[in-house]
């Protein structure tokens, strides 16, 4: 499979949710699931808010041979979830999984208190599947560590509300310089709907925008 292939099984399900259909089906902050989705071989969850880490969304997909990967944060919430932190690695059958730092540099709650903070170990996930590596980045400003990540397809928030603006999703992108970038955490009430069509004004590169099922 090429980086194309992938991004033509990858389903936005809107907010920061994915669905990577083949060859495992894999998850990413799975939240607000409607209808009978497919059941999961892998959910990754990269932190413990309300729209990210959805009990209830993961026992919906959840089968006996499902294996769930969290942050600290968030694995208390799911039964039987497996911890990882930013710089650990694992592997599940056909899926490699690197967990990467995901942390507010520039957005505050309050004064000096970041949404999401350094040291609370929130993660995003390189998942390598058939040779193709895909970065969800979790809940995110535009961080140092990007430098250091090499990927082919890379998610992105851009709606500036709790994560980076779509100004600074480019110059992520421009860091990554991924073959596709798909952005996420825009629309439904967070930004708004022109964000995705701003990121590919502002970025050279090869943007996505999929319609939130």
């Amino acid at each position: 499979m090429n980086a194309k292939e992938l991004v033509g099984k990858l389903s936005w399900l809107g907010h920061d949710s994915f669905r990577l259909d083949g060859p495992s089906v894999i998850y990413f902050d799975p939240w607000k699931l409607s209808g009978k989705p497919p059941v999961a071989d892998l959910v990754l969850v990269s932190h413990e808010h309300h729209d990210h880490c959805s009990p209830e969304d993961v026992e919906l997909i959840s089968g006996p041979d499902t294996v769930v990967v969290a942050a600290a944060t968030a694995a208390g919430q799911l039964p039987g979830a497996m911890v990882v932190r930013p710089g650990e690695r694992l592997t599940v059958p056909g899926v490699e999984i690197e967990a990467v730092r995901a942390y507010n540099v520039n957005k505050f709650r309050s004064p000096g208190i970041p949404f999401h903070p350094p040291e609370a170990e929130h993660v995003g996930f390189v998942v390598t599947v058939d040779g193709v590596r895909i970065y969800h980045t979790g809940d995110t400003d535009h961080i140092p560590e990007m430098a250091e990540i090499d990927c082919d397809v890379a998610l992105l928030p851009v709606s500036g509300k709790y994560v980076m603006t779509v100004e600074e999703a480019a110059e992520a992108a421009r860091t990554l310089s991924p073959q596709f970038v798909v952005p996420m955490h825009y629309g439904s009430g967070i930004g708004t709907s022109g964000d995705g069509q701003r990121l590919t004004e502002l970025y050279d590169g090869e943007v996505v925008l999929l319609e939130a099922e």
